[in-house]
């Protein structure tokens, strides 16, 4: 259902999202995603889940189903590279999906996932986005309005993959050329976003497998204390999620990945 859909139940569950959190289901235990990353990783090792040795960026045709996640495809500055946006696309999706389908009544398959132009209309279909590089956005004046609209009426922006001083700098100036009035604040691990399915310990999982200095969480609220985006910062979560059928990484931050991606899923589909 598209966010013009959505911001007509302002305040109320939306029936499309009503399956989402369940307060007669089981919350599922940690231990729960740690088995299924253990079984979906074997899995996927031996049966070369979702392996291709290229993607055509457009070709995906997402089946009809509750959650579609979406990724922007935007304007660079190519200082750092041209194709940042795409970076884990689309195995971090696949995977990820995965997971959210075996731990949440949310109705998603693997392939619900589409690549969308940010200078589109086609993103106010979508209640969540990722967006891969931040650091490499430069952009155009259509880009800005469409995003600063899409968290107006209601949409949920996770921003991943960036580090360092440079890339900061970049992100926090396109950040205030969208949204002059309010600007991205550290989160805590007290921030019930972190604990919304599955709970973590800290936010320093997976400190030792990122880029740069100790991992930083920044949200962005809106008027209502809603977050519409949370950017992760000295981070790289799509890494693990696209890799979990490599073993490229230890359970510990593979699971703290998960944990987070599908808080911010269910959050975005229940706010």
């Amino acid at each position: 259902m598209s966010l013009e859909a959505r911001s007509a139940f302002p305040g109320s569950a939306a029936p499309w999202y009503s399956a989402a959190v369940d307060p007669s289901r089981r919350r599922p235990s940690p231990g729960h995603l740690t088995l299924l990353l253990l079984l979906a990783a074997g899995t996927a090792c031996a049966q070369g889940w979702g392996r291709r040795f290229y993607f055509e960026p457009n070709s995906n045709n997402p089946p009809a189903t509750e959650l579609i996640a979406a990724r922007w495809r935007f304007s660079t500055n190519g200082m750092i590279g041209h194709t940042g946006w795409s970076h884990n696309y689309p195995y971090s999706e696949q995977h990820l999906n995965e997971f959210v389908d075996n731990t949440t009544r949310i109705d998603v398959q693997p392939e619900s996932y589409q690549l969308l132009d940010l200078g589109t209309n086609d993103i106010f279909d979508h209640p969540f986005t990722y967006v891969s590089e931040p650091g490499e956005m430069d952009l155009t004046p259509q880009e800005a309005e469409n995003l600063r609209e899409y968290v107006l009426r209601g949409g949920f922006i996770l921003i991943d993959d960036f580090d360092g001083p440079w890339q900061l700098s970049n992100f926090q100036a396109q950040m205030r050329n969208v949204f002059p009035e309010r600007g991205f604040m550290p989160l805590t691990i007290e921030n019930p976003i972190f604990d919304l399915v599955f709970g973590l310990e800290d936010l320093m999982g997976t400190a030792d497998y990122n880029p740069g200095s100790d991992p930083v969480f920044l949200g962005l609220q809106t008027d209502q204390g809603h977050l519409a985006s949370v950017a992760c910062f000295n981070n790289d979560l799509a890494n693990f999620w696209d890799r979990i059928d490599q073993g490229s990484y230890p359970l510990r931050p593979s699971s703290d990945a998960f944990r987070m991606g599908i808080n911010f899923i269910v959050y975005a589909m229940t706010h």
